[in-house]
């Protein structure tokens, strides 16, 4: 008989989230530069000098915000696992007796609880602590390197996207077509980020359509004013 193995969502959830958030960052803030640039009546290589501006700008400091909040993450993380190990080590009826607790609060009854916790200390001690006590395990432990590489390639791929209408479309259409593009663009992520999640698509759709609207319509606006005014 073949092993039974799953494969459930939450182990995506690292990866996901700094997937999903790179691209809908790089769609919105580039299609919403280039629509403030292009309202401004710059033309199309200023525009694209400032997509492109955008984009790397944008991709390092992805990088740079993920890799410094998530290692910040990993040092609690690394904090926490240094001191439980000096309990371990200080201490260990005590931490023994805590385990139990634990999985007495679970359900387990007492007799039951200081069997299992006997086992799982002789088995792994400061691992069973790390996961039962502190929650810290190998599917939600942080990875800044990982996390930093995702969010800025997700968002080179999304600012890609607004970037090659800019360079694509005639000039009287960049606006409204770089609008309407990025637009559908945010509707596909919201749907594909949905299903990665197992979530139903309609909202998470409405979410990232609504604020990437809401961004490219203001910074049009302000483009459309500034270049007005000059």
């Amino acid at each position: 008989m073949r092993p039974h193995t799953e494969q459930h969502l939450v182990s995506r959830i690292g990866w996901l989230r700094a997937a999903v958030l790179g691209a809908n960052d790089g769609i919105v803030s580039t299609a919403s530069l280039i629509l403030g640039v292009a309202a401004s009546g710059a033309d199309r290589p200023a525009i694209l000098v400032a997509g492109v501006a955008g984009l790397v700008a944008g991709a390092m400091s992805m990088a740079a915000g993920e890799y410094v909040s998530v290692s910040s993450q990993s040092d609690t993380e690394q904090s926490d696992i240094a001191r439980e190990k000096e309990e371990l080590a200080s201490g260990p009826e005590a931490e023994l007796a805590e385990l139990a607790g634990i999985y007495e609060s679970r359900g387990v009854d007492p007799e039951t609880a200081r069997k299992v916790a006997r086992q799982m200390t002789a088995f792994d001690a400061l691992g069973s602590h790390a996961r039962d006590e502190l929650h810290i395990t190998a599917t939600t432990e942080a990875r800044p390197v990982l996390a930093a590489f995702t969010s800025a390639g997700t968002f080179t791929a999304g600012a890609a996207l607004p970037l090659t209408l800019a360079a694509l479309l005639p000039m009287e259409l960049v606006g409204p077509g770089q609008a309407v593009g990025s637009i559908l663009f945010l509707a596909l992520l919201g749907m594909v980020g949905a299903k990665a999640g197992g979530a139903k698509p309609l909202r998470p759709v409405a979410r990232v359509v609504f604020w990437g609207a809401l961004a490219m319509g203001l910074t049009a606006a302000i483009g459309s004013l500034v270049g007005t005014s000059v």
